[in-house]
């Protein structure tokens, strides 16, 4: 009887030390979570910058459809840059088709590419990808300078570019929504400017500190 309850007391004593373990764990990767801010979409320092003018096109889609690009409207117009033959770029399509209904009240997805017509069509059609308009244009792509895909360029109401960047996620590709929201050019640019502020703040506490 005395070495059974030795036992239970030994037992108890390792399960209430695995739950502080698992209980610190927790707190350390909250506190990591917090520190650790979510990546952006990469910018890349090509075609027309954050704040400038769109160029701007008349095109039809691979349906025919005749599309704008770049012009003032009441609606937003995220040009997204993709290729058949990309695997990111696939991985990314049901994102889209999601991303299409839950932004749908201020935003136009328009996809765009260059190459053959019949491989494209071929793509579009095999994708599901008929709720989008698809551009096929050289001319396009070399306006905006796009050399990486999968690439997104977010156009606002006024026909300006508000944001852009290569994207492969979710959160890369909201990124860009974020940016337009907080009228900053990217995420990395709030995220450096709210660093700037706390370490403004931090030494300015500590001459406060040092002065006291």
């Amino acid at each position: 009887m005395t070495a059974l309850m030795i036992s239970n007391v030994a037992l108890w004593a390792v399960v209430l030390g695995l739950l502080l373990v698992v209980l610190a764990l927790s707190r350390q990767i909250g506190v990591l979570y917090e520190r650790v801010a979510p990546m952006g979409a990469l910018t890349i320092d090509k075609g027309p910058a954050v704040g400038e003018a769109s160029p701007q096109f008349e095109l039809n889609d691979l349906l025919g459809r005749a599309q704008r690009v770049g012009y003032a409207g009441a609606r937003s117009q995220l040009l997204f840059f993709l290729s058949p033959t990309c695997p990111v770029c696939k991985k990314l399509l049901p994102i889209l088709k999601s991303v299409a209904g839950t932004e749908r009240a201020w935003l136009d997805i328009v996809l765009a590419s260059d190459g053959e017509m019949p491989e494209h069509l071929a793509f579009y059609r095999k994708a599901g990808l008929e709720m989008f308009p698809y551009l096929l244009s050289t001319e396009l792509g070399m306006r905006f300078q796009i050399s990486k895909l999968p690439y997104a360029v977010l156009i606002d109401e006024n026909g300006l570019v508000r944001a852009k960047g290569l994207i492969n996620s979710r959160e890369q590709l909201e990124s860009l929504f974020t940016a337009k929201e907080l009228g900053v050019a990217s995420a990395q640019e709030w995220l450096g400017r709210n660093e700037l502020v706390e370490n403004q703040i931090s030494r300015k506490e500590n001459v406060n500190a040092l002065v006291g």
